[in-house]
């Protein structure tokens, strides 16, 4: 019994900390890490109970690799990075996920106003969801924007209150990931992506979904955000491999890297919520400020961050 509750999350700590990340069903199942590392406690302390003192040492293993893989998350980092970035201009960047276009106008509208955001990154934006928007006063509030609206789910935008250049979309398999190079008037020239590959679903989607995650700018000069639906969390190798090459996740550095994205109302809430929406900062900028949202009908979260440029 000890060892039925104890092998799966022993099996689950190895290949977390394995650097290898097979396919199909680990890609989806992976994100379920933070349950794994609760479920890895039980199993010793059931061993303990049955006095199965090598099923508890494994379970003891298990949970220490799980541990130092998830705790990190809730604990904040502590501080802005080296160079006095704390004192630059602020950049405040929110995202949402429109749910093929469906989420709230208002209520969206309704967080721009109230959270004054610099940078407004979208996904899952329709043309129908532009015209609504557009209608409702966002180039208003945020006059500059960069948009790749197409009907399904792979359209995205990038709105911002200061001037923006338009970059080469990220396109593959059906979604587009908006990139603009925004002019601060602080003076930093800062690279935005609207971040949304497709989802590991199924067999056969990985390479869409790696594909989408690896063509992510990173490396060089410039200093980028990179914010959206990742449809990743923190336990996958992909976005481990952003984090290695220089950016820092927002709520991780918050200590709300455990708060769930997703799933929210009318979309699979049998499901245990995971963080898949994130937002991504240079590290030589600090974060000052993070916050998961509510948003009407949409099954994703919307994510906000106050950022402040070196």
């Amino acid at each position: 019994m000890s060892w039925i509750a104890v092998t799966p999350f022993a099996l689950w700590a190895a290949v977390r900390a394995s650097g290898f990340e097979p396919d199909w069903p680990w890609v989806p199942v992976v994100a379920y890490t933070p349950y794994a590392a609760g479920a890895a406690a039980l199993g010793g302390l059931l061993a303990l109970a049955l006095r199965r003192p090598v099923a508890g040492v494994v379970a003891f293993l298990a949970l220490v690799v799980l541990g130092a893989a998830v705790l990190p998350r809730a604990l904040p980092d502590g501080g802005p990075p080296p160079g006095g970035a704390a004192g630059g201009p602020a950049l405040r960047v929110l995202a949402a996920n429109l749910l093929v276009g469906r989420a709230d106008t208002a209520e969206l509208m309704g967080l721009v106003r109230r959270l004054r955001p610099d940078v407004l990154a979208l996904q899952e934006f329709t043309p129908a969801a532009m015209e609504r928007l557009e209608e409702a006063g966002v180039r208003e509030a945020l006059p500059y924007a960069v948009t790749r609206a197409r009907e399904g789910v792979g359209g995205s935008a990038v709105y911002a209150r200061h001037p923006l250049t338009a970059g080469p979309a990220i396109e593959l398999g059906g979604f587009g990931q908006a990139r603009a190079f925004l002019r601060h008037p602080g003076g930093a020239r800062v690279e935005v992506v609207s971040v949304h590959p497709c989802a590991p679903k199924r067999y056969g989607r990985q390479p869409c979904w790696r594909g989408g995650l690896d063509a992510l700018p990173r490396g060089g000069g410039t200093l980028r955000v990179l914010a959206g639906d990742f449809n990743a969390t923190l336990d996958h190798l992909p976005m481990r491999a952003l984090l290695a090459a220089g950016y820092r996740d927002a709520a991780d550095v918050m200590g709300h890297g455990l708060t769930a994205t997703w799933p929210q109302e009318g979309s699979r809430e049998w499901l245990p919520g995971v963080a898949i929406d994130h937002v991504l900062a240079d590290r030589r900028m600090a974060v000052r400020d993070f916050a998961v949202l509510s948003l009407r009908r949409t099954d994703h979260r919307p994510v906000f961050a106050e950022l402040a440029l070196p």
